[in-house]
């Protein structure tokens, strides 16, 4: 149990350390040594490089169209050779540099499930693509500034195979520095490992925990991924306490620093997810629905952690259809390919659309956004450009916005995005 000091360092590192904005990357004009050896370009995911005796090791390499930036800071302190590159999960933001950074005496070091990972994202590329544009409207304009910065360079997006890859624990040596690499299939794919530098007590994890530390994991992401599990996820907790690392890095910001403050950070997020966790399998139990789980999901005081990622409602959701898939067993409708927008337009057809409006307006001036929304959409689906039911979804997107909304970057990017959209028909309809 930690004491009454480090809860309350925990309490200060949730308001201090930067939320949701710290997904909007800000990039290193040189590298940054975050710990003694080991340097940070910050980017989409952070690339680091340890610099040993015999040349550097890099762990994560970014995006494809960012790495010649990241090269850049890398080369200005150590340019090489670069003996190992290790990347700590399959996703396009670890792997993608890994073609530009590589020398001929490169190894590529993963864990055994990499290219099942890899394959996972190929397959739905173009999906992910439409999707991510809603919270990263300004991906276009920073890769051609990128561009434009490093005229010379050929930035493409690597799908690389690993030269080597392991089960569960591997060692290697890079001159003066023993880095051991421990998989921890809980975190946000199947192949994520720890990257454990014994000899300086220093852990890093980049986003296995999350990219917001300590914030509450995202178990499901609104741009559309598989479901990740608490069980797994506790247990990769529990692994990482078991090390005691003195110096905890992670995807984003600056490290964690002291063993007691890393124990207890992770000891919060643990007790956090296991809160939750338990909670939802009590409701199911009692008969309760995955709505009213949503809506009752909390966390007492003591495991307070900041949501600018995860959600706890979120959580309960997902952790509802995880174990019981996604039958409700409400309807027999469920069971076939029955939107339930249509029939809910239907209604609103029949009931009429300016009679839906009306209730949708009430509902909003009492704060039920959600309701509101729902109620709108089903008089727009029969009524298309209605400028009430406009005026309600801008409203009710902005009221969510201001009223909780904009913690989660996941949940503020879409409302942000739906406002948007709303008040653009709004402004073209009072034309």
């Amino acid at each position: 149990m930690a004491s009454r000091a480090i809860e309350a360092e925990v309490d200060r590192l949730i308001d201090e350390r930067p939320g949701r904005e710290l997904l909007d990357p800000v990039y290193d004009e040189k590298a940054v040594e975050v710990a003694p050896g080991i340097f940070r370009s910050a980017g989409t995911t952070a690339s680091y490089m340890l610099v040993t005796s015999a040349g550097r090791v890099i762990v994560n390499t970014g995006m494809g169209w960012e790495t010649p930036h990241h090269k850049h800071l890398f080369d200005a302190v150590c340019p090489g050779p670069t003996p190992y590159i290790v990347t700590t999960q399959g996703h396009v933001d670890h792997v993608g540099g890994v073609g530009q950074l590589r020398g001929p005496e490169t190894r590529y070091v993963a864990h055994a499930n990499n290219p099942a990972c890899q394959a996972d994202d190929k397959r739905l590329v173009r999906f992910r693509a439409r999707t991510a544009m809603r919270w990263f409207p300004h991906l276009p304009a920073r890769i051609a500034a990128f561009a434009k910065r490093y005229p010379d360079a050929k930035p493409f997006q690597d799908e690389p195979t690993p030269d080597v890859m392991f089960d569960d624990r591997m060692r290697l040596r890079a001159g003066d520095l023993d880095i051991e690499l421990l998989h921890a299939p809980g975190g946000e794919t199947i192949d994520s490992l720890i990257v454990w530098l014994p000899q300086r007590r220093t852990a890093i994890v980049s986003n296995l925990f999350g990219p917001l530390f300590p914030h509450f994991p995202n178990f499901n992401t609104l741009r559309g991924d598989k479901y990740r599990f608490p069980v797994p996820y506790m247990a990769n907790v529990d692994r990482m306490r078991a090390l005691a690392p003195a110096t905890l890095i992670t995807g984003r910001h600056l490290p964690i620093e002291g063993e007691e403050l890393v124990d207890a950070c992770l000891a919060r997020m643990r007790g956090a997810v296991e809160h939750v966790h338990e909670r939802t399998l009590a409701a199911m139990n009692e008969g309760k629905d995955a709505y009213e789980i949503m809506r009752e999901a909390s966390l007492p005081a003591e495991l307070r952690v900041g949501q600018g990622y995860g959600k706890v409602a979120w959580a309960a959701r997902t952790f509802f259809e995880e174990y019981t898939g996604w039958f409700r067993r409400r309807s027999t409708a469920e069971l076939y390919g029955c939107d339930p927008a249509d029939t809910e337009a239907l209604l609103a057809r029949l009931a009429g659309a300016d009679a839906v409006v009306a209730e949708a307006e009430a509902l909003l001036a009492r704060g039920d956004a959600p309701g509101a929304i729902r109620l709108a959409e089903a008089a727009l689906a029969t009524s298309e450009g209605n400028a009430r039911a406009a005026r309600v979804m801008l409203g009710a997107h902005e009221h969510l916005l201001a009223n909780g909304g904009d913690e989660s970057f996941w949940e503020s990017g879409w409302l942000r995005h739906e406002a948007e959209r709303w008040r653009r028909a709004v402004e073209s309809d009072g034309r």
